[in-house]
């Protein structure tokens, strides 16, 4: 009677922290669990499918242990305890099911890692909208080379619309990681990362830096806004209105180092920054492709 009175307050004491996790859940607490786009749900089941792999030997583990330190308790008359007992078959479970497991995470792992290639572009009908993303001391900066425009630490894009991201950085190096959407990537000075994402509904996000990289680093994050179309393309408007002109003067301003610094925008953008960013530490573009070389006198 004690030991079944036992079971059930641990059980009940399991149901009751599990509904405490999972009753505060949503997009906005959760993003990883609950993402916006195709890509944050494909990494999602692929975590989903892993964990349900491993509970195949996780779980029965967990009744073993509950039930061996029951069942084999001092107070229990029938408790044998035999210290030189063995058995071939218990040996070959133990070993076989857990290296099978681990076969078969490696194997579903391997597939989609490949699937989930961040620099692979989505199957959408849309056409990509292309954006270059710099971080900097300690916020980021969104250029928008086909509208000419540029926000700092506001990330806004059309739903349905895949994105085609580039990401480099002016300073040390950041991860860009956006979890409503899926997909964290490394920001290196000198070099090029591509992320490829999509929203398929609209909603406000949050994204960040998750590389520590010095004082403002807890301030680093921004926000990110999936609208419609014709919202879009009145917040492009917006931009072009309040904006200032983002040039080589401007940028050199802007790439200060600053703490939790506020949404700003720029309706002119000069057209190869991107380019100058990235050959200011020794990169290059060649054939899309990212290769050092020395940096030019104007560059250094």
């Amino acid at each position: 009677m004690r030991g079944r009175r036992s079971a059930r307050i641990i059980w009940t004491a399991g149901s009751l922290a599990a509904l405490l996790l999972v009753g505060g859940c949503s997009a906005g607490t959760m993003p990883v669990l609950f993402p916006d786009g195709p890509v944050g749900a494909s990494e999602r089941n692929v975590l989903f499918r892993a964990l349900a792999i491993m509970m195949i030997v996780v779980i029965p583990v967990f009744i073993m242990a509950f039930w061996f330190a029951w069942r084999y308790r001092a107070s229990h008359p029938k408790g044998r305890h035999d210290p030189n007992w063995m058995s071939n078959t218990v040996d070959a479970v133990v070993w076989v099911v857990p290296a099978l497991i681990v076969i078969s995470v490696g194997i579903h792992v391997w597939i989609y890692t490949h699937a989930l290639d961040p620099y692979k572009p989505l199957d959408a009908p849309a056409p990509p909208l292309a954006i270059q993303v710099v971080a900097q001391d300690w916020k980021w900066l969104f250029i928008y080379p086909e509208q000419d425009i540029a926000a700092v630490n506001e990330l806004a894009f059309p739903i349905e619309v895949p994105l085609s991201l580039k990401i480099t950085s002016d300073t040390v190096m950041n991860s860009f990681f956006l979890p409503a959407l899926g997909g964290q990537i490394y920001a290196m000075a000198g070099m090029q990362t591509q992320l490829n994402l999509m929203a398929v509904s609209p909603g406000r996000f949050r994204g960040r830096n998750t590389q520590y990289s010095g004082d403002g680093f807890a301030d680093q994050h921004f926000d990110v806004i999936a609208m419609s179309q014709g919202d879009f393309d009145a917040w492009v408007e917006k931009v072009r209105r309040e904006g200032k002109t983002l040039d080589d003067g401007s940028y050199a301003e802007l790439a200060k180092p600053s703490i939790a610094a506020p949404v700003s925008y720029f309706s002119q953008v000069r057209p190869d920054l991107f380019e100058r960013i990235i050959r200011k530490y020794g990169g290059h573009m060649a054939g899309g492709t990212m290769a050092a070389q020395d940096a030019t006198p104007e560059d250094r």
